[in-house]
């Protein structure tokens, strides 16, 4: 390489500057053969050519629609490659790229708004779903009661993938169980029995539609079912009694897994 004066070329300061590309990228295209200066001064200074500069130019045109530094080797020195064909190629796969990226925009904005709103229907739906009781604010008045806990952002989240079809079949489950619930009390079934057990395993599944639910958390809710007001009447309506009966299998399994119901706290 000759030596030159900076009168010849340019710096890689003053090409870093002029392209946009950082010193090290520069100093790495160089190292490993993709772009090289052609001059250098006396002093070891590499100097760049308006030649130089124009292959610079390319190379960064071409890292900016995301081709890779070995394709834009080969595109820019083997004589015999398929530019067209290696963009129309890279074109296809930013395109894929766009298309994911506009799913996942999607995901997001549905995440957003299930944590805002927390259920994802129309009012008509929720009717439809959820039965001509169905409050429609009730939604929003959980979120302001809730929205700050640990419970409401995996509600949300859970929420966000539902449509109307997964919907109705968590408040089917819902309702089958409901239904095996009173048919269970009306055959019988004690506290502490292993049919009774069953029921309050298959009542924490059916729950986690909504969110995780501890044993601890489960007494609390039962304390809730037999207690509120609304709660008594909607189980009560399935069969009198059946909310005090709720409550009792709830206890009487979880003092088998060593949990007092009597100090139990939402954790």
């Amino acid at each position: 390489m000759p030596d030159a004066t900076e009168a010849d070329g340019l710096t890689v300061g003053q090409v870093s500057a002029r392209l946009g590309v950082t010193v090290r990228a520069l100093h790495h295209w160089d190292e490993i053969g993709l772009a090289r200066p052609s001059l250098r001064t006396a002093a070891g200074y590499r100097l760049y050519t308006a030649g130089d500069l124009e292959r610079l130019h390319r190379i960064v045109v071409y890292r900016e629609v995301g081709l890779g530094l070995d394709r834009i080797q080969t595109i820019l020195d083997d004589s015999t490659a398929d530019v067209p064909g290696a963009l129309r190629a890279q074109r296809a796969q930013v395109a894929e790229r766009i298309d994911r990226l506009q799913q996942l925009s999607a995901g997001l904005d549905r995440m957003i708004d299930a944590h805002e709103r927390g259920l994802l229907l129309t009012v008509e739906q929720q009717a439809a779903i959820f039965g001509p009781q169905w409050n429609p604010d009730w939604p929003a008045q959980a979120r302001q009661r809730y929205g700050d806990t640990t419970q409401w952002r995996q509600y949300a989240e859970r929420s966000a993938s539902r449509g109307p079809e997964e919907w109705q079949a968590v408040v089917d489950a819902t309702a089958d169980l409901d239904g095996a619930l009173g048919d269970a009390m009306d055959a019988g079934v004690t506290p502490g029995s292993p049919e009774a057990n069953q029921l309050v395993e298959r009542h924490r599944e059916v729950f986690a539609s909504y969110f995780p639910l501890t044993r601890q958390m489960q007494v609390c809710l039962g304390r809730k079912f037999e207690a509120d007001p609304g709660f008594a009447a909607y189980y009560d309506g399935i069969r009198a009694g059946l909310a005090t009966w709720f409550r009792q299998i709830i206890d009487a399994s979880a003092r088998a897994h060593n949990i007092d119901p009597d100090t139990a706290t939402w954790q």
